[in-house]
């Protein structure tokens, strides 16, 4: 990790954008999950994983990686998705393979065993590269917001804060939701504001209106 963030920082022209968004649905969605589905374990980082694959399907300039052998931008055709973990060496970051393909109760299970793998120090090196994109719930230490460094070779890194009730103009009205602060720091070198806008704004739409994934599915 310290070799990757190094070169990140060194080779990486990175910018970060970030919103704040009212994940009032999605903890509704989790906790209806729950209910009907307790054997599945799906939580808040299964349902923010399902959501960042829907927004890499939908602005796949942000799956990719910059050859400077090569001088070429290659955009990968699987979504690896790697998550930010504990483990008693530290941050890893172990990675889902083929992130696309897998149903939301399919990642809850793949989070959930490579997390206890981590927590444990049982993670083998190829559980740890080939990542295409990264997912870090920061929000688990109790902080709102951060400008994630991004894990080379990958282009982006999506962060997520804490959700903290908070007052929020809903439907007219001054009311108190739960709010989350979204953040993407990605490699200006593969995209401009306007793609890492547009990935981000999708990710956020559906947090905030979880039932919109139902339409691609």
């Amino acid at each position: 990790m310290v070799e990757r963030l190094t070169t990140a920082r060194r080779e990486i022209p990175d910018a970060t954008t970030w919103v704040d968004v009212d994940a009032t649905r999605l903890m509704k969605a989790r906790d209806a999950l729950r209910t009907a589905r307790p054997d599945a374990g799906i939580g808040v980082l299964a349902l923010l994983a399902r959501i960042t694959v829907a927004g890499l399907a939908a602005y796949p300039a942000l799956n990719s990686s910059v050859d400077l052998d090569a001088g070429e931008i290659v955009q990968h055709g699987s979504i690896n998705l790697g998550f930010a973990a504990q483990s008693p060496r530290g941050l890893v970051v172990p990675v889902v393979r083929d992130a696309g393909s897998m149903t939301t109760t399919e990642l809850a299970s793949a989070l959930r065993e490579l997390t206890d793998r981590a927590r444990e120090g049982r993670l083998a090196p190829a559980e740890l590269t080939g990542g295409t994109f990264t997912l870090n719930n920061y929000g688990v230490f109790g902080v709102d917001g951060s400008t994630p460094i991004i894990n080379h070779p990958e282009a982006a890194m999506l962060g997520v804060g804490r959700v903290v009730d908070k007052p929020w103009v809903h439907k007219g009205r001054l009311k108190v939701r739960k709010v989350t602060q979204l953040s993407l720091s990605f490699d200006h070198r593969v995209c401009d504001g306007g793609t890492a806008g547009g990935f981000l704004r999708h990710v956020a739409d559906c947090v905030e209106r979880p039932a919109a994934l139902l339409a691609d599915l």
